[in-house]
């Protein structure tokens, strides 16, 4: 390989790494609405959540609390929102800042999501919500960012890039 051609091969893996970073970040913003767009729903319960992990639905819990109905309510309508503002800040630092070498809008690309993961998914385990239905589609999300976060990575270590 010549050394010509190696500053564009980490060139051309920072973008496809920050590309599959931004992906990444907008399908955690399409999973945040789904999530939102379920809580105005006769389903109520989160995406891949039926009777097997939670005995009532909606109509159940109204009727038995609706004050307890309205706090959850607005834990899916707040914890949506978080998902949505992890999800945007993710696609816009890969977007205007990882795919053009900036090493802080990397690092701050990966700490966020994983600070939300780490706080979010531990949770879901003890209690049997961990179903592929409803974690199915973040482990994807995630997937894709961790090979946008290696490719990204292996550009961002060009000689070219040491500067940022």
């Amino acid at each position: 390989m010549s050394t010509i051609q190696a500053p564009q091969q980490k060139q051309s893996s920072l973008r496809t790494g920050a590309v599959l970073m931004t992906l990444a970040g907008l399908a955690f913003v399409g999973y945040a609405v789904i999530f939102l767009v379920l809580n105005f729903t006769d389903a109520f319960l989160e995406l891949g959540i039926g009777p097997d992990q939670v005995d009532k639905g909606k109509a159940e819990i109204e009727a038995f609390s609706p004050q307890l109905y309205h706090y959850i309510s607005h834990l899916h309508i707040a914890v949506s929102g978080f998902i949505a503002a992890t999800g945007l800040a993710v696609a816009g630092l890969s977007w205007y800042g990882v795919r053009r070498g900036e090493r802080w809008a990397f690092t701050t690309a990966v700490v966020v999501p994983v600070v939300g993961l780490a706080v979010a998914l531990p949770a879901h385990y003890p209690w049997g919500l961990a179903t592929l239905g409803h974690l199915g589609l973040i482990y994807l999300a995630v997937l894709i960012f961790l090979a946008g976060v290696v490719a990204a990575y292996r550009g961002l270590r060009s000689p070219e890039l040491t500067h940022r």
